[in-house]
């Protein structure tokens, strides 16, 4: 009897370990894939970093709306790193072996990308990071990719367009001072600014960095002063940036021309904060509402995170951060459906060779993951009245001086013209 069950027996026990192991199958399928990442919430890259993470959950609904990555839907796993890159290695380590992400991402700027790269590349992991300068300069790790259009000289990249406005002046400027934050960033800047000067054949009268910490910037503002230099360049991040320009407001500081490479004035409501005090500075920027800039998909995905900025208390507007986010996750997105995986050496070998098409406009990457070609605009701030966030919806109170191809007007030389 026994005997002649048997077979029916295996029968069944296959049938049950085949229906568990679809099953199973089934389930991964079903499981989202995760990317994982740290984001500055708090502390004082937070405003950008709020905004970026805004568009990225857009992001993830629009691919979700549409079915997801590879019929599976798709996860963000995020934590605040509190603006502290001492938080980042913590973050990368817990996402990866307890949350087990499938992918990584850089979260936003170069402070807080470097301590991350020393990870990725012991695991092997593809990583694109937001708005950081040069990060991979030393590393060149071959899977790692930069959203920010700096091109392939990027340390200089950023300020190349103040000095070859301040070139065209008549009589030229001779001298120059640097002065920024003893931070990865502003030291990857201060870099460029020097091989900048040296092409432009200016003297350096002041080159110097001051702590992070600082919060009483009237002493840095008056030693520099005191060199009477032509033109200033400052590297700086956000409340450094709010300080020295309250500074050298107070001071009465009037050099020919001032800015080039200070972080935080293209955030709107550290425009709106300092009001008229921007007047006449002229600093980068990377995407502002001229006619060249603008297509309908900008315009739709800014009206989307117009609406939810609202609600969350974070840039009004969205200019700067938030349309980048979007697009880097919009690359990775297009890689994983073109390769079909999630493999990062895969993704990596794509989006080396591949050109996107962004909500920024075409990406395509070139050496060290650096964008192939520069798309840095310097702006200038003038007629600023009061502290209104509206004045800062369209180009009147701020306008494109370099480069040709999206310049809207002229510079108001020297800087004390501009003040008036």
């Amino acid at each position: 009897m026994f005997h002649r069950l048997l077979p029916r027996l295996i029968i069944c026990i296959a049938a049950s370990i085949i229906a568990t192991t679809l099953g199973c199958l089934s389930a991964t399928a079903a499981d989202p894939i995760r990317i994982g990442f740290g984001i500055s919430l708090t502390g004082p890259l937070a405003a950008n970093g709020k905004s970026a993470l805004i568009a990225m959950k857009i992001w993830e609904e629009d691919v979700n709306a549409k079915g997801g990555l590879l019929g599976r839907s798709v996860s963000l796993v995020y934590y605040d790193d509190q603006s502290n890159p001492a938080n980042i290695p913590g973050i990368y380590t817990k996402i990866l072996d307890i949350d087990k992400v499938d992918l990584i991402m850089g979260g936003y700027a170069t402070n807080m990308l470097a301590p991350v790269m020393p990870i990725a590349i012991q695991r092997r992991k593809l990583l694109i990071g937001l708005f950081g300068t040069a990060v991979n300069s030393e590393f060149k790790y071959p899977r790692y990719f930069a959203m920010i259009p700096l091109g392939p000289d990027a340390k200089s990249a950023l300020t190349k367009g103040f000095f070859d406005i301040a070139m065209e002046q008549n009589p030229k400027p001779k001298t120059l001072a640097i002065v920024g934050a003893n931070a990865e960033a502003s030291h990857n800047n201060s870099m460029g600014v020097r091989e900048n000067a040296k092409a432009a054949g200016l003297t350096i009268v002041y080159d110097q960095t001051y702590p992070p910490a600082t919060t009483d910037f009237a002493p840095i503002v008056r030693a520099v002063r005191a060199t009477n230099p032509d033109l200033v360049v400052i590297c700086s991040y956000p409340l450094d940036s709010v300080g020295m320009i309250r500074a050298i407001n107070e001071v009465g500081f009037t050099p020919k021309m001032i800015g080039g490479c200070m972080v935080g004035p293209q955030t709107t409501m550290l425009k709106a904060q300092l009001g008229p005090l921007l007047n006449g500075f002229v600093n980068y920027d990377f995407w502002l509402p001229v006619k060249i800039m603008q297509t309908s998909e900008m315009s739709s995905f800014l009206k989307k995170y117009q609406t939810i900025a609202q609600t969350e208390g974070t840039d009004p507007l969205g200019f700067y951060a938030p349309p980048f986010a979007y697009a880097y996750m919009q690359v990775l997105a297009q890689a994983i459906e073109a390769t079909r995986s999630l493999n990062d050496d895969k993704l990596a070998d794509y989006i080396r060779n591949a050109t996107f098409p962004t909500v920024v406009g075409d990406v395509k990457f070139g050496n060290e993951g650096e964008w192939a070609e520069a798309r840095v605009l310097q702006v200038q701030y003038h007629s600023i009245i009061g502290n209104s966030v509206d004045q800062f919806s369209d180009m009147s109170v701020q306008t494109i001086v370099a480069p040709p191809r999206y310049k809207s007007g002229d510079i108001i030389y020297p800087y004390a013209d501009a003040k008036k």
